[in-house]
């Protein structure tokens, strides 16, 4: 079955489709856009590994440390939709090259800081080239393969994420642990520098992001669906994001793990991650909205069991691969739903998704540490999780019946 016959349940499928075919180029470039999403998914996910350490050396409190982490999501709100529209006229290729660019920046303003005030605010910079990287790379890889593979060359573009967890992150953490916190973030500012010459030198001449007016980009976001499918990704992955930014902690303190084998839960992590990119594709195949709500209803069930099972170190291990494979497998949907439904602002709306997941990262820091501050135990951040996700299967349901009596309502006028 190819794409395009899954994608029957949209209500309004249409797309910008710059290619019938794929370009000659187009592995390299996807390649090139993936070590980028490398160096951006080790620098967002490591601090999660090294909030101990950070603890440690800034003075703070776990949940204090744990506001790093929010400050990079805070970033990526605020980065993705203002890049998106200041650098509208920009070619793309030279909008990715110089987000690239300040993304190196902001690491080495974390690498460096002296306090714990100065690291919330480079990793706020840190974060801000996040959203419209990923944006425009999945439009861009999407634009330069045939329209049956749209899913695929995004989940690709996203793998660079999949293979910071289990490789990158690992070996950051494990080099935090032992050099201080600092040098992983002085490690990503490096890949974040080759990964610009690696844009500039494979990924093809895009010209801009397709936009005449700001004023027609925003009109993106006065269709419903749009605003649907950014509710998915901010309350859908709060409950991930609630248990995960406290994974170390919670391996440690409430499994029984060492701090030296938290590098190896955040490989499972990211093979779990890697698992659910491949899948994805295929998820995609039996219906963009049926996958979604289905992952959904799975997300909350393990987020559900989650804090029961992290008492035992083999079901902690199990699920960890699992917190990593079930929202991995729903991202590219989203990003592509996202796509189908914002017309002429796919470049915004795009970019406006990485942001959401962001939000929901940030809410879900913050709705973890208010948990700890209250007392209860790491068990229960999982479980306000779950109480999230289930938020996400009721809006993907309530998008996907408004999307049918859309599809209905148009057929009985074009009747």
């Amino acid at each position: 079955m190819t794409e395009p016959t899954a994608l029957r349940d949209i209500a309004d499928p249409s797309v910008v489709d710059e290619g019938n075919g794929a370009h000659p180029r187009a592995g390299l470039a996807i390649a090139a856009l993936a070590l980028g999403g490398f160096a951006i998914g080790t620098t967002e996910f490591v601090t999660m590994g090294l909030l101990p350490d950070i603890s440690r050396g800034l003075g703070i409190s776990i949940p204090q440390a744990g506001n790093a982490v929010s400050a990079y999501a805070l970033g990526v709100v605020i980065g993705a939709p203002l890049v998106t529209m200041v650098f509208a006229k920009v070619p793309r290729k030279t909008v990715l090259i110089g987000l690239m660019l300040a993304f190196f920046v902001g690491n080495v303003g974390a690498a460096l800081a002296p306090n714990y005030h100065v690291l919330l605010a480079a990793r706020v910079v840190s974060g801000m080239p996040h959203g419209a990287f990923f944006g425009l790379g999945a439009v861009v890889a999407a634009s330069l393969v045939a329209q049956h593979r749209r899913t695929w060359a995004v989940s690709m573009t996203l793998g660079g994420l999949n293979v910071a967890n289990v490789i990158g992150v690992p070996i950051a953490t494990w080099m935090g642990q032992r050099m201080g916190w600092q040098w992983p973030y002085a490690l990503v500012a490096v890949i974040g520098l080759l990964s610009a010459l690696a844009v500039l030198a494979w990924v093809p001449h895009q010209g801009t992001t397709g936009l005449v007016t700001a004023k027609k980009e925003l009109k993106a976001l006065t269709r419903p669906q749009v605003w649907f499918a950014l509710a998915i990704g901010i309350v859908g992955f709060g409950g991930m994001f609630s248990t995960f930014s406290y994974i170390a902690p919670t391996m440690t303190e409430l499994t029984g793990f060492s701090e030296a084998t938290v590098p190896l839960i955040l490989v499972v992590y990211g093979v779990g991650m890697t698992c659910g990119a491949l899948v994805s594709g295929r998820v995609a195949m039996h219906g963009l909205m049926r996958g979604i709500f289905g992952c959904l209803i799975a997300i909350a069930v393990m987020l559900a069991l989650f804090g029961y099972a992290a008492h035992y170190k083999p079901t902690a291990v199990l699920f960890v691969w699992l917190l990593g494979f079930l929202p991995t497998v729903m991202v590219p949907m989203i990003q592509i739903r996202l796509m189908d439904v914002a017309h002429e602002g796919q470049s915004l709306a795009a970019a406006l998704n990485h942001a959401t997941l962001n939000f929901a990262n940030a809410l879900g820091a913050w709705l973890g540490g208010v948990v700890l501050d209250a007392g209860l135990d790491y068990e229960w951040c999982s479980r306000v999780g779950a109480i999230l996700a289930v938020f996400g299967a009721v809006v993907a349901a309530a998008s996907a019946f408004t999307s049918r009596r859309e599809a209905a309502s148009q057929h009985a006028a074009a009747a």
